[in-house]
């Protein structure tokens, strides 16, 4: 699969929607996550990413314009043992609950669908990594519904072992604008990561569309120790 530049792909979507990136710098030293949020309503773009004692959830950022917290008010990011799970959506939980009495991250979310959200019917996606023996692995999920027809739910899932240094995967909602907004299609798009957790987070935040972006979050695991090094950019202030 050909190597995409990441920020190219964001600048040329200007709604992509909500999006996740899992990887492995290119020094080999560090996990790489990344989890954006985007809107198109007042009510989705009124969230900020609040940091929590494991990761982070979204919250209202102004409580008086919350509309309705329907699929928007949710923890997108939470650690379970020596798994980081990243999802953009209340399946966070679904698998942390479920992978907490042994069950896997797919049989977590056979349990869910794509949202509720008619006629967009909204994939989920979702995504795992696990630290190992001084590396890590990681996989991604999407639930989706058949071109549209809500009748039809197809999941699939990617798994990554032993991921490659400098190489990353970006899966997210939508391939583009549109009324209804069009489904990811096709494998997670394999893309470079950085070193730096600073440099890569102004690349993607500056590469997001300016009026659509609302929320980013990145973590650097470093593995050897396990220690999470996090930034939280947000539009609204």
């Amino acid at each position: 699969m050909k190597t995409l530049d990441l920020q190219t792909l964001l600048r040329e979507n200007p709604y992509p929607g909500r999006g996740i990136v899992l990887g492995k710098s290119p020094d080999g030293k560090n996990a790489v996550i990344a989890y954006f949020i985007m809107g198109r309503s007042v009510n989705s773009r009124n969230r900020v990413f609040e940091a929590t004692a494991n990761g982070i959830r979204t919250k209202a950022f102004d409580e008086s314009k919350l509309s309705d917290p329907h699929l928007i008010i949710y923890s997108p990011v939470r650690v379970l043992g020596t798994k980081t799970i990243v999802t953009n959506g209340d399946q966070t939980d679904t698998i942390y609950d479920l992978m907490d009495k042994q069950q896997t991250f797919e049989q977590a979310l056979r349990t869910r669908e794509y949202e509720d959200d008619a006629p967009n019917y909204t994939p989920r996606i979702s995504g795992i990594v696990h630290l190992e023996d001084g590396g890590c692995n990681y996989a991604m999920s999407i639930l989706k519904s058949a071109d549209g027809n809500p009748d039809s739910v197809h999941r699939f899932t990617f798994s990554y072992t032993k991921p490659v240094n400098g190489e990353g995967h970006f899966l997210h909602t939508y391939m583009g604008d549109g009324d209804p907004l069009p489904s990811f299609e096709g494998e997670p798009e394999k893309i470079a990561t950085m070193d730096d957790i600073d440099a890569f987070t102004a690349m993607m935040w500056n590469a997001l569309n300016e009026d659509n972006k609302v929320s980013l979050f990145v973590r650097y695991i470093d593995l050897a120790t396990g220690k999470a090094t996090d930034r939280i950019v947000n539009k609204n202030q």
